[in-house]
């Protein structure tokens, strides 16, 4: 299983984000983590972007997006951004896309948020070909009618992964993606949700096993500080809670909130979550580290002692 790390624009200055992403990609390959997962976060910066402004300044890790929704943009537009990102990274581009949620598409954007799988399978026929150039791109389904020129290409094969949380969405990610990119799912919903029907969709297309890549918060705590670690991811991650998707999904597991899903201990604890998620078929997971303390200070020394133990985790599940 390999142990990736979530880098993201977190909240602060936009002038100094950039810096603070650069330092943290730099400080994931440096301690060999295997994959960087960037978020797209609706109200900050462009994970694409992102992931080609740390590509330049890296040379061996993953750069993966988790996830770029894909109503926000055309088809033959985010062809063109993966297809640009990925040169710039010299081909580590793992490209993780989804229809995400009626509070961001709908709510947010102004969008209609309506057969969210038709729509994503009617998106790929397009990506896919866009992705497979360089050449012309025609298209014509339900949702699409492109025929746009493209002379880009791919400077390496690049994995496509789905967001798929329900079982309509696991099986086109099987039949169609390289995997999936989940939040909110447990060692449960991955083993008896996630994984027969993901891979089942996979054999059934001929495809290769998918990559199955589950994000889950992470802080390295002393003894009695737990209760504390899994009370501050409900305070600012339980917020993705709300959506009916996610809710369904804990339905399959026996996590009821954000605070449940964490590895929250000493080392040997969190050590023993991660086998269970390996052991329930996680090809990856994506770690959120997730300090705590009373004070800036406090809270910059749990992020540092959480990054050398997942340094050594990474090494150990490899």
């Amino acid at each position: 299983m390999r142990v990736g790390v979530m880098i993201g624009p977190e909240r602060g200055d936009s002038a100094r984000k950039v810096a603070r992403m650069i330092a943290d990609v730099e400080w994931a390959e440096g301690a060999g983590i295997d994959t960087a997962w960037v978020p797209q976060i609706p109200t900050d910066f462009d994970a694409l972007t992102a992931v080609a402004l740390m590509g330049v300044r890296t040379s061996r890790i993953e750069l993966g997006t988790a996830v770029v929704p894909l109503q926000a943009q055309h088809p033959i537009a985010l062809a063109r951004q993966a297809l640009s990102a990925q040169a710039a990274t010299g081909g580590r581009l793992a490209l993780g896309l989804g229809p995400s949620h009626h509070w961001i598409v709908r709510d947010m954007l102004g969008l209609p948020y309506e057969r969210p799988a038709g729509l994503t399978r009617d998106y790929l026929d397009v990506l896919d070909a866009a992705l497979h150039g360089p050449g012309p791109v025609d298209v014509e389904n339900a949702s699409f009618t492109v025929h746009n020129p493209l002379e880009l290409g791919p400077v390496a094969p690049m994995p496509v992964l789905i967001a798929a949380l329900g079982p309509v969405m696991l099986a086109l990610a099987g039949e169609r993606a390289d995997g999936t990119v989940l939040w909110m799912a447990d060692e449960r919903a991955v083993a008896e949700h996630v994984v027969p029907r993901i891979t089942k969709a996979a054999e059934g297309a001929g495809r290769p096993a998918p990559r199955i890549v589950a994000g889950i918060p992470v802080c390295l705590c002393r003894p009695g500080e737990e209760d504390a670690a899994r009370e501050r991811a409900n305070r600012i991650l339980g917020e993705a809670e709300i959506s009916p998707n996610y809710q369904r999904l804990l339905d399959q597991g026996d996590a009821e909130s954000i605070g449940d899903l964490c590895a929250v201990g000493d080392e040997a604890a969190i050590a023993t979550r991660f086998r269970r998620f390996a052991d329930a078929g996680a090809t990856d997971l994506s770690v959120r580290l997730l300090p705590i303390g009373e004070n800036r200070e406090e809270l910059v020394a749990s992020k540092q002692r959480t990054r050398e133990m997942l340094a050594g985790l990474a090494t150990e599940f490899r």
